[in-house]
């Protein structure tokens, strides 16, 4: 089964306290745009090196 989207919303943070926000940034996005999109797919990335972690989330959507 295929889904079908409009667009991606991508939310990365590197810094801790960034990946600490990440979830009220997400949150605020989709509160401003709740009335038009609808979430059709979600991926979350994480990979890292010696000094850095990075948390990718990634939002597929279609508009409504």
């Amino acid at each position: 089964m295929s889904v079908s989207y409009s667009g991606v919303k991508v939310f990365s943070a590197t810094k801790a306290r960034d990946r600490e926000s990440l979830g009220e940034r997400i949150t605020e996005w989709l509160d401003a745009n709740s009335q038009t999109l609808e979430i059709v797919d979600t991926v979350v990335t994480q990979s890292s090196d010696r000094e850095f972690h990075c948390l990718t989330i990634t939002l597929f959507y279609r508009r409504r």
